[in-house]
C-alpha cells in the first residue's frame, strides 16, 4: 500500500494514463511498456526513493493486470 503523497500522485497519473490508453485502443503489452518507461524516468531523475519506485511498480502492475479496471460499463436502459 502506498503511503507517500508524491508516490500516490505518480500512481494516480499512471492509472489515469492506463485508462486513457485503454480507451484509445492500446492493450496490456503497450501499457506495460508505458509503465516501464515511466518508472525508468523516475529512476533516472531520482524523483523519489528507489524503494518507493519499487512499491509504485508493484501497485501499478497490480492495477494493470486487474481486468475489472478496464471494463466499460453499459448504461442501463430506461424502462417505462
Amino acid at each position: 500500500m502506498l503511503q507517500d503523497t508524491q508516490t500516490i500522485r505518480y500512481y494516480q497519473r499512471i492509472t489515469d494514463a492506463f485508462v486513457e490508453l485503454w480507451n484509445r485502443g492500446y492493450r496490456t503489452d503497450d501499457m506495460r511498456m508505458y509503465l516501464d518507461g515511466y518508472l525508468a524516468a523516475l529512476r533516472h531523475s531520482n524523483a523519489i526513493e528507489p524503494i518507493l519506485i519499487h512499491r509504485l511498480e508493484e501497485e501499478a502492475s497490480r492495477y494493470l493486470y486487474d481486468a475489472s479496471n478496464f471494463v466499460m460499463t453499459q448504461p442501463q436502459p430506461d424502462y417505462y
